[in-house]
């Protein structure tokens, strides 16, 4: 069973941006019928999420966010349009994961904004910060301003979208690259991604840092 997990960062009470990545996990799910789907509703995660950024230690609340973000087979992430960029509860979210948390996990995009001039902010802040977190971001993402709902368009990109997710699930692209070349991405130790629980057996005595560390040699 394939698992996929929304992160919503809506804050709206119905939020659009919820509604949004609803249409595209059920379309994800009738493309792959061997699937289930975890919701992260950020909102409620505000205050763990500000501690864990100031603290470095995320409350039991967080902790399982991100226990359920680490066993996903893929990712929908979806952010309301602020003042020209994305939510900053979702970049905070980001902030507090491992660097390797997401490596070759397959995330689909997904924003939404009062106007279709802010279409290209999933291009220009969201596609580089996952892109830093070393995912697979799909070439399809899926942006809807209020005009948009009641398209035929919005229903094409999101089947367009949810298409090439279940086929980066299915071929099991984060298993093949992840584990295949686990070694030579650059880790964090003690880090809160599961792949990141490595042993000493891990470490690069040989780089520059650690012949520092053992007086040059």
């Amino acid at each position: 069973m394939k698992r996929l997990v929304v992160i919503s960062a809506g804050t709206g009470n119905p939020s659009s941006t919820r509604q949004l990545t609803d249409r595209i996990a059920q379309k994800a799910l009738d493309r792959l019928e061997d699937a289930t789907v975890n919701v992260i509703e950020l909102g409620p995660l505000a205050i763990d999420t500000a501690r864990a950024a100031v603290a470095g230690f995320p409350g039991e609340a967080l902790q399982e966010a991100i226990d359920t973000l680490a066993a996903a087979d893929a990712v929908i992430v979806a952010t309301p349009v602020y003042k020209a960029g994305i939510s900053g509860l979702l970049k905070t979210f980001v902030d507090v994961l491992d660097n390797d948390l997401l490596v070759a996990k397959p995330v689909l995009l997904a924003a939404t904004g009062g106007s279709p001039r802010h279409a290209l902010v999933i291009d220009d802040q969201l596609r580089p910060l996952f892109a830093f977190m070393r995912a697979f971001t799909l070439p399809t993402s899926v942006y809807a301003a209020p005009e948009d709902w009641g398209s035929t368009d919005l229903g094409k990109r999101i089947d367009r979208a949810a298409t090439e997710l279940a086929a980066l699930v299915r071929a099991g692209v984060e298993q093949e690259v992840a584990d295949g070349a686990w070694a030579g991405y650059q880790h964090t130790f003690g880090g809160n991604a599961a792949r990141a629980e490595r042993t000493e057996a891990d470490v690069d005595f040989d780089s520059p840092l650690m012949r520092l560390a053992t007086g040059g040699r």
